[in-house]
This record gives structure tokens, C-alpha cells and sequence, in this order.
């Protein structure tokens, strides 16, 4: 009985030694077949990635000394996200440095973009680079470079600061556009690769998986859908795509959340279904239109379903409805949940917006609302988003000279910091170290007037700072807890 049972085990010692074989070699060979995949993607995609210098002409004090390539000031006012550019291209770092008088000088920054379309005939070869605007918003010259050492200037064909999308041409057609996927299947968890030029490093290729989808609300943009993955993106990258395993682009590079100014594991990419309908308008017609409800809208929390009777998560809540707006003239009322458009179901309020902007001014769209628990259809005819009904909307705008996010404010905003709307407006973001930092500004401030002027919306407020950048001081008027006070502020 004992040899019978040392032989069994001895037999399946055996097995489980040739089965952890096995398993082994199998292994190994799935890592192979995975990296073959990435360097295919690689091979097939390099080609059409572009390295992207700018020059930009700067006035002011040269820099000299040592210090971080990547500065404290950066656009966004968040030292949390971090643009891809090197010195000197946006905002001046921090720390011991000498100055010069005043003179011109040429300021470096760089970036990646990616081929989207090309067009070849008898009377005009152009190809069409894709990348973002904060890349080559300020540019005077712009140097596009291919893997095998083609270079070639280029010029600018659009640019839409509000999706921080541009798209940039250069005279040469035949080169080999990138596929697309439809961004709006891609699935959490699968694989992706981003290809760029970080700190320079020309067509660098990272791996990770897509972390997250419909990332909105981070303050990077005006209109964000954003595609979040763990592939490593740095300064340099910004611009470049990210594609699948099939290296077809699924999103754009575009921010980072750090606490360095480097990789932290956080990328942020622009889903391409989004790049792909505003590219195509910068190429058609050198801007973008956007459509307009004339809507405030927000989240429904668990305390909001509860009060209004339904379940959280289900649609948006409509918090106030523009005067002889489109939403108006269809009947939209204050207190509305959306939760369809079109058909499909609304859950978030920057999706939401994202789709109303891209639907074509003059259409004719379905809504579906609950109004006191009773769900309800209603046809609207979509209006063009203009400038002034922009403001109207109380969007957020930044002004980089002084630091400062500020938004106008809306009834529910007007409630939550004891003021009335448009009396001033709000301030939602201090960038860290800016001079409205030093000077004791604080998020939640209203500011009510700008140079002894009142200002009313976002938009008067950023024309007034813009007015004040050639003597490089303004004096603002700030409200915060019930107390008044004058702040200068001069850079």
C-alpha cells in the first residue's frame, strides 16, 4: 500500500513538473506574441508621428543662472497638470536667476502631431498634421520632423483653444495618414500606445492600459471627454498619439497630472471622435461651430435624486434656462432632468455638453426629460454658440498673466458664495506662486470690479486683465466672508 502510494506521488511530481513546464514555456510565448504586437504598432505608425518645434519671438528680461526646465507657471493655473513644453515657452521658472535689460529674444518650445489627412493632385499637395493649440498657439515659426529626417515648415490651418485642439499643414502631399478607431468602444483595461517626443526624444513608444473613460471637469479644457491612461506621458508627448494594438489613434496626448512636472503614472488623452469633428472643421473652414441649448446644467448628486425622485446617476439636472434660448422656445423649464439625447442616455454634464457642441446649428434634436416624475419628449432646434451667449453660459476662462481661473456666476454659484449674479464674478482656481497667489487671493473670492470698472461676466473680466498687460498692473476689487478689499497686482 505504501510503494503504491509513493509511486502515485512520484507520478504526479512528474505531471505537475511537466505541467509548470509547459505553463512556463506558454507563458514566455504570450510575452513574445505581446511584444511583437508592440513593435508592429511601432513600425507601422512612426512614420506619421511628427516631431514639432516652435519659435516664438518673447520681450522681457533674458534668464540666465541654472534652474528646472519645467517651471512653477504653467497655462492651466494647476501646477497639478502640466503641459508638455520645454523652458521658456510658457511661463518662467522659479528660483535664483539674474536678468538682463529688455531685448527680443527666441523662445523654444516643442511638441508632437501625428498625420491626418493628405492631399495630392496636379494643383496642391498638402498634408495635414493634427496636434494641440497650446503646442503652436503662440508660434511665429513651426519645424515639423519625420523619423527618416524629412523636415519642413509649416503653418497654421485652425486652431480651437476650447478643445486645445490645432491642426498645422505643410506643403507635400503622399505622406501616410493614420487610421482611426472609434474611440467611443474603447473598453477600460485595454491595451494602448502612446508615441511621441518626450523632452525632445524623437518617437518614443510607451505602453499602458486605458485607466479611465468620460473624464471631465479637471479644468484642462473648455470641452473635455478625456481618455485617462497609465502609459508613460511626458513634456514633449503633447500633441502625439495614442493608438491601439491595431495602430489606429484612439485619442491625442495632451496633459498629465503631476506633482513634478514629470510622470506620475496619470496621462491625459483627447478621445479622437472629438478630434476627428473639430480637425475636420479647422481643415473645412479654419474654425469651429458649436451648437447652443442656452442651458446651465449640473451632476445629480444622491441628496438631488432623492429630492427630485429619482435614481442618482439618471440624467442631468437643468439649472436655470436662458431667456428666448433654444431650450426656452421648446419648452425646457428649470428643474427638468434630461436623460436622453437623441435617444441615447445622458449621465454626464461635460459628455452632455460635448455632444450638443458638435451637433450642427439648425438641427432638429429630441430631448427626453423627467418633469415631476412624468417623462416627457420635446423637439429643439439647436442655435450656433456664439460669443456672446458663451459668457451667458458662465464658462470658465484663465488668465495666465495674473494666475487666475474665474467663471461668471451662475444662480447656483451666486447662492453658494452669498452674492447675486452678475455681480462680479467667482474665482475657481489660484494658480500656486502667481502673483494673485502672493498678493492673498483666494478660490472662492468675487472679484466686482477690474481697474474701478464692474465686471459682469468671464469675458469682461479677461478683456479688462488683456487691456491692462501693457502697463502689467491692475488693480482689482475683491469680496471674500462679507469683506471688501482693493489688490494690486503688478508682473
Amino acid at each position: 500500500m505504501k510503494r503504491k502510494l509513493v509511486l502515485q506521488l512520484f507520478l504526479l511530481s512528474i505531471c505537475f513538473s511537466a505541467l509548470s513546464a509547459y505553463a512556463l514555456d506558454n507563458g514566455v510565448e504570450n510575452l513574445k506574441q505581446t511584444g511583437k504586437a508592440f513593435a508592429s504598432v511601432a513600425k507601422s505608425v512612426s512614420p506619421s508621428v511628427a516631431f514639432i518645434q516652435i519659435e516664438s519671438k518673447a520681450t522681457g528680461s533674458a534668464i540666465s543662472g541654472l534652474s528646472s526646465p519645467f517651471g512653477d507657471e504653467w497655462p492651466f493655473g494647476n501646477d497639478l497638470f502640466k503641459r508638455f513644453f520645454g523652458d521658456d515657452f510658457r511661463g518662467i521658472p522659479r528660483g535664483p536667476r539674474a536678468e538682463t535689460p529688455q531685448n527680443e529674444r527666441k523662445a523654444i518650445g516643442q511638441g508632437s502631431g501625428f498625420v491626418f489627412a493628405t492631399r495630392k493632385g496636379l494643383l496642391a499637395n498638402k498634408t495635414y498634421i493634427i496636434t494641440n493649440n497650446h503646442v503652436v498657439a503662440d508660434a511665429d515659426r513651426i519645424l515639423v520632423k519625420f523619423q527618416e529626417g524629412r523636415e519642413y515648415v509649416a503653418k497654421v490651418t485652425g486652431r480651437d483653444p476650447q478643445s486645445d485642439i490645432a491642426v498645422i499643414e505643410i506643403e507635400v502631399g503622399g505622406l501616410p495618414a493614420l487610421p482611426f478607431a472609434d474611440s467611443s468602444r474603447l473598453e477600460v483595461g485595454e491595451w494602448v500606445v502612446a508615441i511621441g517626443n518626450p523632452f525632445g526624444l524623437s518617437h518614443t513608444l510607451t505602453v499602458g492600459v486605458v485607466s479611465a473613460k468620460g473624464r471631465t471637469g479637471l479644468g484642462i479644457n473648455d470641452y473635455e471627454d478625456f481618455i485617462q491612461t497609465d502609459a508613460a506621458i511626458n513634456p514633449g508627448n503633447s500633441g502625439g498619439p495614442l493608438v491601439n494594438l491595431e495602430g489606429e489613434v484612439v485619442g491625442i496626448n495632451t496633459a498629465i497630472f503631476s506633482r513634478s512636472g514629470g510622470y506620475m503614472g496619470v496621462g491625459f488623452a483627447i478621445p479622437i471622435n472629438l478630434g476627428k469633428a473639430i480637425a475636420n472643421q479647422l481643415i473645412e473652414k479654419g474654425e469651429v461651430t458649436r451648437g447652443y441649448l442656452g442651458i446651465m446644467i449640473q451632476p445629480i448628486t444622491t441628496d438631488l435624486a432623492e429630492s427630485f425622485g429619482i435614481e442618482p446617476g439618471q440624467g442631468i439636472l437643468v439649472a436655470e434656462v436662458t431667456k428666448n434660448s433654444p431650450a426656452e422656445k421648446a419648452g425646457l423649464r428649470q428643474g427638468d432632468v434630461i436623460v436622453a439625447f437623441n435617444g441615447e442616455p445622458v449621465v454626464d454634464v461635460g459628455n452632455f455638453r460635448n455632444r450638443v457642441s458638435l451637433t450642427p446649428p439648425g438641427s432638429r434634436e429630441q430631448l427626453t426629460i423627467l418633469r415631476e416624475g412624468k417623462q416627457k419628449d420635446l423637439t429643439i432646434v439647436i442655435s450656433e454658440l456664439t460669443i456672446d451667449k458663451l459668457a451667458e453660459q458662465g464658462s470658465a476662462q484663465r488668465t495666465d498673466d495674473i494666475g487666475l481661473t474665474i467663471q461668471t456666476l451662475t444662480p447656483q454659484l451666486a447662492e453658494q458664495f452669498a452674492t447675486m449674479p452678475g455681480e462680479g464674478v467667482v474665482v475657481t482656481n489660484v494658480q500656486p506662486g502667481s502673483i494673485a497667489a502672493i498678493a492673498g487671493v483666494e478660490v472662492g473670492s468675487v472679484i466686482l470690479q477690474v481697474n474701478r470698472k464692474e465686471v459682469k461676466t468671464a469675458a469682461e473680466f479677461t478683456q479688462a486683465v488683456k487691456e491692462s498687460s501693457v502697463k502689467k498692473r491692475v488693480l482689482l476689487l475683491i469680496r471674500k466672508d462679507n469683506v471688501q478689499r482693493y489688490v494690486a497686482l503688478s508682473w
